[in-house]
């Protein structure tokens, strides 16, 4: 049995009306809670791979943890150049989809289907916070005069070669690639007007599951390291 016309055009509408609702729903969660980036460097290698030759990661970020400013140590988050910071040296961080700029992939991008095609967005790892005096001293990285055991740094790396002493201005991050020696970090953009650290109203978001490829999916996790200082801003 055929479909009349009318029934045709009534099923058409209605498979249009889904498709439509479906991406204003997508659109909604990429506004507001979920967003995919693709990870093309090796700053935040062993963590997040992006290095050359490999499969680059592609992790989901929760939007409301930056909106609810609930950013803590150990975190890995996804934020917004806070100015100078993209191609001033080492192999670039911005999580940015390596993708064809064609209208296809930006739609998908632009609807949260696709990881996010933006190339002013870079990754790191939440060292300290507002209020926090984080120190480079003889070779390790201190955060109010505690010593960091850092297990996630890349093998053979030491957590700084690079001596240097902040205090966290408040609604502020010092942030650092677990690449030591291959991240454009806080500790190298201390001569841009920021100082190097990254407020906290440019973090998009959280980093917290690795989605693809299938053999690299779990959880980021907010490593035990950073349980000695307690979590949230100084008191």
């Amino acid at each position: 049995m055929t479909r009349s016309p009318r029934g045709r055009w009534s099923w058409l509408r209605g498979g249009v009306g889904v498709l439509v609702i479906a991406i204003l729903g997508s659109m909604l969660i990429r506004a507001v809670l979920l967003q995919a980036f693709y990870i093309p460097s090796g700053s935040m290698e062993p963590t997040l791979h992006g290095c050359p030759g490999c499969f680059g990661d592609r992790v989901l970020v929760n939007k409301l943890t930056g909106r609810l400013g609930g950013v803590q140590r150990g975190d890995v988050v996804v934020f917004h150049d806070p100015g100078g910071w993209l191609g001033h040296g080492f192999s670039t961080s911005a999580p940015h989809a390596r993708v064809n700029n064609t209208l296809v992939s930006d739609i998908l991008a632009f609807t949260g289907l696709a990881p996010s095609n933006s190339q002013s967005d870079l990754v790191k790892r939440v060292i300290g916070v507002g209020g926090d005096t984080v120190e480079g001293r003889g070779g390790n990285v201190y955060v109010n005069g505690v010593r960091l055991v850092e297990p996630y740094i890349f093998p053979g790396d030491s957590p700084t070669a690079l001596a240097f002493k902040v205090i966290v201005p408040v609604d502020n991050l010092w942030v650092m690639g677990d690449h030591r020696s291959d991240s454009d970090d806080s500790r190298y953009q201390r001569q841009q007007p920021g100082k190097g650290f990254v407020p906290v109203k440019d973090v998009v978001g959280r980093a917290f599951v690795i989605i693809w490829p299938l053999g690299r999916i779990d959880t980021l996790n907010r490593p035990a390291t950073f349980d000695q200082l307690g979590v949230g801003t100084k008191p």
